[in-house]
């Protein structure tokens, strides 16, 4: 007869130890909290801004902390490539391709919202394997590796378990492409449905959630530097991160639909082929 001392109760972990982190995650996390502690010396205003050729700005802040970024993974790993927002690519062709966008919200950051955020991925032979997303103003600090869990100041993210459109909440972000698509009565309809729609924006719906606070995110007009990171730490917490057409992150992805899987597939099934 098994005795209850003789039984080992495995508990889920809720707290993160710091010696799973692989060698990549620590350097992620150091040049994150690098680019935190300069973009937030430059919050305040002091800092010059420029525009780019696609007519979006660009800091002082953006250039130093994609410098400090960039300086601190290659001194880590000087085979690996680089795609940063500010400086392009480097060894591309890389087995390791590290996906950078020093303040994800500069034009947020420029007006002083707290929403912006450092985004910083690692890419191994075109699957997303690691992604760190800080929120500095508003001290959120998400991580997460393939098989290793997702997590968010330390402690482990899991995505909604809701399943009822008509109870779920739904964030939506830079919706001009669906504005001007057909999809736009599809997107009516899921709207219509849903318990709550916010426009969370940013980094900060995709924290919300992967922490099980809203149930899906609708998303046009990104970038993979945008949500490279947070892609990774929605599926670690159990989610679905897929472009609207439901394909994987590529380097070339450019709109968004996370959601708990039930709720992906219903999200899916409605909006597939509308947007690029």
């Amino acid at each position: 007869m098994c005795r209850a001392a003789d039984v080992a109760i495995v508990l889920p972990v809720s707290q993160f130890d710091d010696n799973t982190a692989s060698a990549y995650l620590k350097v992620a996390l150091e040049a994150a909290s690098k680019a935190a502690e300069i973009s937030r010396s430059y919050y305040a205003g002091n800092f010059t801004v420029t525009t780019k050729e696609d007519m979006t700005p660009v800091t002082q802040a953006d250039v130093e902390c994609e410098q400090a970024i960039s300086r601190i993974i290659l001194d880590a790993f000087p085979g690996h490539g680089f795609y940063g927002e500010e400086t392009g690519r480097t060894q591309e062709d890389a087995e390791y391709l590290w996906l950078v966008d020093p303040i994800d919200g500069t034009k947020g950051f420029v007006r002083q919202y707290p929403f912006f955020s450092t985004q910083i991925a690692l890419m191994h032979r075109g699957e997303i394997i690691l992604g760190v997303s800080s929120g500095t103003m508003m001290d959120e600090l998400a991580w997460a590796e393939k098989g290793q869990g997702a997590w968010l100041n330390g402690k482990r993210l899991e995505i909604s378990s809701i399943e009822d459109p008509d109870r779920a909440a739904v964030s939506v972000g830079n919706l001009k492409s669906l504005a001007g698509s057909d999809g736009w009565g599809a997107l009516g309809g899921i709207v219509e449905r849903a318990d709550r729609i916010r426009g969370y924006g940013d980094f900060y719906h995709y924290h919300l959630l992967a922490s099980g606070k809203i149930e899906a995110v609708i998303e046009s007009d990104v970038n993979i530097l945008d949500v490279a990171a947070l892609s990774i730490i929605v599926t670690e917490a159990g989610g679905v991160f897929t472009d609207l057409n439901g394909e994987r992150p590529t380097l070339e992805m450019r709109s968004v639909l996370a959601a708990n899987p039930s709720l992906h597939a219903a999200y899916l099934e409605s909006l597939r082929g509308y947007v690029a």
